[in-house]
């Protein structure tokens, strides 16, 4: 019994062709597959999980390593740059509000100290007994 994959038709007629007829194919360069970023969506989903953005992207990745899987290297550059862009947002979600935090922390410590070094002069003025009078 044969079982070679693909089976071929041996009805089916074979083209013929014409005498000095050449044939050629354009084969391009086969590009690089598709990043589908899936551990970045991991760790998006499970440390920078703001908004359930993190878990957008993982749910993105998964699909267009599907995709890719599949052979649809197409719709998995498409599925692969949509989780990009939603690790990108949970990324600068969750590091923006902790830095501008920190920034506003240090200038508060910044204009406290000033202000207290420019009170405690004046709370350290000698005053003499004349000036009572």
């Amino acid at each position: 019994m044969d079982t070679a994959y693909p089976r071929e038709d041996p009805r089916a007629p074979t083209p013929r062709k014409a005498d000095g007829a050449h044939t050629a194919v354009a084969l391009g360069a086969p590009g690089p597959p598709p990043r589908d970023h899936l551990i970045w969506s991991l760790f998006s989903s499970l440390y920078l999980n703001l908004c359930c953005l993190g878990f957008l992207a993982l749910a993105y990745s998964v699909k267009a390593r599907d995709q890719k899987v599949a052979g649809d290297l197409a719709e998995a550059r498409r599925l692969a740059s949509k989780a990009k862009c939603y690790n990108i947002l949970a990324t600068m979600w969750a590091l923006v509000p902790p830095l501008l935090l920190l920034a506003l922390v240090v200038t508060g410590a910044l204009h406290l100290s000033r202000l207290a070094k420019d009170s405690a002069a004046f709370f350290s003025t000698k005053f003499d007994d004349s000036d009572y009078d």
